[in-house]
């Protein structure tokens, strides 16, 4: 269950000492209004009320809510902190090995609903992806509310949404529940909430629908929520949120949480969002999101102050991708996004969700202000990349920074054997360097000081170009020479290293 973290203390304390101010004064409360005029009473209260009991719904519908436990195998570096030394062989045997690298076992737990008598069943891609890049998932186990174990396969994950499918291994029918229609949610309508918090096995919780379409403020195409207070909390994780008719309009993704646990603030996946993702990745075809390749703000308090306009209206242009979309069509950094395929762009309805829910290729007129006028054009959307390609894309590198040495890009192999934490290379690296845009190599993010790349002056922000005369355009491509190298008996490596405002150079870097 991912935690969305806020700024809460202002708005605690102003509840407490408004709830301190009316105890003081003693003013009569609205509700000891309303129950003493009828009238009143008959405007406000709903004739249904709440319900008498969920528990007839929730007879029919845990059935096809189900836990999800997989187990993932990581492979980790025995590394030597006495390698070079003569204490390096004593250090091996104590370990029972010679340094290889060794495996541990992972688990992770979560909730998932079945959507089909066949065993479809639907979960958050975060319950069944290794968080660690490492981690390779070995094993995925469906566990039924009655206790019926089945293995599943992964039919397909899409991380932009985080969104999974998974099938079960079953040779029986087995209970199932459907997507409603989210689009129909009102703030106050009731909803239950069923899933496996804490691995405690089905647990189910009730509330009310508090926001529609909630914007938590963490970005992407699909921070887009229903909220509810139905309470939530780990291992809810990719649990269905249901309304009153027995319909999936949620599914349960994230909490907003000071402390870990739940406050009555959590956050669902809608259905209209999810269903027609889920299609796509039960049928196996892969899921196209259109690209527009500029970097925005929301018109906040401040920026609509700043430039006379509306708040929460619009969003400003930050930065413009070389050779993308938006460049082509002529959009710049200052321009004031207002409308996008003649949908107005709001806090609720961003640029991003709007243009991730059209396919590449299609031309989409976008309105905007420049210079404070107004103005067209016409976008010829991209393909959007991967979330790992943005990333990289919006990574900023200072390369006077000092980080200590931490986990790298590749199994351990090359901050053992060389000394050296490296990263693979992007744009906007390269724009932090002061390289052009198009080189091709893997960035020194760390250098150990005990190493011999550090006697021969490598430091943070170096290119390693190539190795052994072999280019590497990857940390995989570095990899493999250096396994070459020791494969090949050799005690060093021959890197060629680009640094700012220097012409490349050649070192030789003797292997640990």
């Amino acid at each position: 269950m991912k935690n969305v973290r806020y700024v809460y203390g202002l708005s605690s304390a102003l509840l407490v000492g408004g709830a301190a101010i009316s105890l003081i004064t003693g003013s009569p409360l609205g509700a000891q209004v309303a129950q003493n005029d009828d009238a009143v009473m008959n405007r406000v209260v709903p004739i249904a009320g709440a319900p008498a009991s969920f528990a007839e719904l929730t007879e029919q519908l845990a059935p096809a809510v189900v836990n999800i436990a997989t187990r993932q195998r990581i492979e980790v570096t025995n590394g030597n902190p006495f390698a070079g030394t003569p204490f390096a062989e004593l250090f091996n045997r104590r370990q029972g090995g010679d340094g290889e690298p060794q495996t541990r076992e992972a688990q992770s737990l979560g909730s998932g609903f079945i959507i089909s008598a066949d065993g479809y069943v639907v979960t958050n891609n975060h319950v069944i992806s290794p968080p660690d890049t490492r981690a390779k998932l070995e094993s995925i186990t469906v566990t039924l509310p009655d206790g019926t174990e089945f293995e599943a396969d992964l039919v397909g994950a899409d991380v932009a949404s985080d969104l999974a499918v998974l099938k079960i291994r079953a040779d029986r029918s087995l209970p199932f529940v459907t997507f409603g229609d989210s689009s129909a949610a009102r703030v106050g309508d009731w909803v239950v909430a069923i899933g496996n918090p804490f691995g405690l096995g089905g647990t189910v919780t009730s509330g009310i629908i508090s926001a529609v379409y909630r914007n938590t403020g963490q970005g992407g195409a699909y921070d887009r929520y229903l909220q509810t207070d139905a309470s939530i909390n780990r291992g809810n994780s990719g649990g269905p949120l249901f309304d009153m008719r027995g319909n999936v309009i949620g599914i349960n993704n994230a909490i907003f949480s000071p402390s870990g646990g739940s406050v009555g603030i959590g956050f669902a996946i809608p259905a209209e969002i999810a269903a027609p993702i889920v299609e796509q990745l039960k049928n196996g075809r892969e899921i196209l999101r259109g690209y527009l390749g500029v970097g925005l703000n929301p018109i906040d308090e401040d920026f609509a102050a700043s430039l006379g306009l509306p708040k929460r209206r619009g969003e400003l242009v930050q930065t413009v991708q070389d050779d993308s979309p938006a460049a082509r069509a002529g959009l710049k950094p200052g321009d004031i996004l207002t409308k996008v395929n003649g949908k107005e762009v709001t806090a609720d309805q961003t640029v991003s969700f709007l243009v991730a829910n059209l396919e590449p290729g299609a031309q989409v007129p976008v309105e905007l202000l420049r210079d404070g006028k107004r103005s067209a054009v016409t976008v010829t959307l991209g393909k959007r990349p991967t979330e790992a390609e943005l990333q990289a894309q919006t990574q900023t590198f200072d390369p006077d920074a000092e980080n200590p040495m931490a986990p790298g890009e590749s199994d351990g192999t090359i901050e053992q054997k060389l000394g050296l934490q490296v990263m693979p290379m992007s744009a906007g690296i390269a724009r932090s360097i002061g390289v052009p845009a198009d080189t091709q190599g893997v960035v020194i993010a760390n250098v150990d000081p005990n190493a011999d790349a550090a006697r021969k002056g490598l430091r943070r922000g170096d290119i390693i170009l190539s190795a052994n005369y072999q280019a590497v355009a990857s940390v995989e491509a570095l990899l493999a020479q250096v396994k070459a190298a020791e494969t090949g008996g050799r005690e060093a490596i021959l890197l060629r290293i680009q640094r700012r405002t220097q012409p490349p150079a050649f070192f030789p870097i003797r292997l640990r």
